[in-house]
């Protein structure tokens, strides 16, 4: 089988427009970013010097001044056609760099660590399953995989936040836009009964089962499937034939409005939508887009530009 090629895209800014840049990043739909930030980097060796020694020279040269993001797509039609969508908005340069699939594999495992999110959710890269979980933590085995979401991302911590409030045992969740099936799964290994996840591109189908394997969840609890409930009839009608408890959304602004309308057919009497991605200057938009779909705003989230709300029918 020939080897997938990657390409690594390093994105080069200043420490004041980093975040505007990984704000278009994310609404253009790339959530796995890797982020060099000089002082960021400093702020973390101050408050983990007990664990080394030394730094090396060379890894604080190479950070000094550094202000890049960092993200990674499939070298062929389909990852260079995303690389023009992800770039489309962006006012500063960027390269792209081909990298094998050994050479990509060890550039994003030295970045990503297990994430603590909420009072009991404990993200693990499948890389690292061997290391102790912390105590009352309850782990998730996590292999991005592609260009899907890794909960890195505020906006995807806000959401898991929220699936860790509402995450029953016995309920059913749906998750639309469901990328690495990061939310979803993590709902499973919260205590819910079943899942049924959907995204427009079909690599996330791949991915998002090898994540749920990863935790020993099979088709039995959880389906997976391709497809754009806004556009797409099949999907569309397959989803509503039930109603679930917790319905998830992290994906865009300009993708929950025009869903909000379908969201209180979704829900069951007391369910909560969760939705997510959303950029803080278009959080009123999303509000009032819910309110006219007849649903009640029940809490909002907000961390580092990103919010994500809570409605209830």
């Amino acid at each position: 089988m020939e080897e997938l090629k990657w390409l690594e895209v390093s994105v080069n800014t200043t420490p004041d427009r980093l975040d505007s840049v990984c704000a278009k990043l994310a609404a253009a739909g790339m959530d796995s970013l890797v982020i060099e930030d000089e002082q960021d980097f400093l702020n973390f060796l101050e408050q983990n010097r007990q664990y080394w020694d030394y730094v090396d020279q060379e890894l604080l040269d190479r950070m000094k001044g550094a202000a890049r993001v960092k993200f990674y797509v499939t070298d062929d039609g389909d990852g260079k056609a995303q690389l023009a969508r992800y770039t489309r908005d962006l006012d500063v340069e960027y390269t792209a760099t081909p990298l094998a699939s050994s050479d990509w594999a060890y550039s994003w495992q030295k970045y990503y660590k297990p994430l603590e999110i909420g009072k009991r959710l404990y993200v693990v890269p499948q890389w690292l399953r061997e290391e102790p979980v912390p105590e009352g933590r309850v782990p998730f085995y996590l292999n991005p995989g592609l260009t899907f979401g890794t909960g890195s991302h505020a906006s995807t911590q806000l959401c898991l936040e929220g699936v860790e409030e509402h995450a029953a045992p016995g309920q059913d969740v749906l998750d639309l836009g469901c990328g690495s099936g990061i939310l979803s799964i993590a709902a499973l290994c919260l205590g819910a009964k079943s899942a049924v996840a959907v995204d427009i591109d079909p690599k996330a189908v791949d991915v998002a089962y090898e994540n749920a394997a990863l935790n020993g969840i099979g088709p039995d609890r959880y389906t997976v499937r391709a497809g754009n409930i806004l556009t797409d009839p099949s999907p569309a009608a397959e989803l509503a034939r039930k109603q679930y408890h917790l319905v998830l959304a992290n994906i865009v602004a300009d993708v929950i409005i025009p869903l909000a309308p379908q969201v209180p057919g979704l829900l069951e009497d007391g369910g909560v939508f969760l939705c997510s991605g959303i950029i803080d200057a278009r959080t009123r938009e999303v509000e009032a887009a819910l309110k006219k779909a007849g649903l009640t705003l029940t809490k909002k989230r907000e961390k580092n530009g990103w919010a994500a709300l809570e409605a209830s029918r």
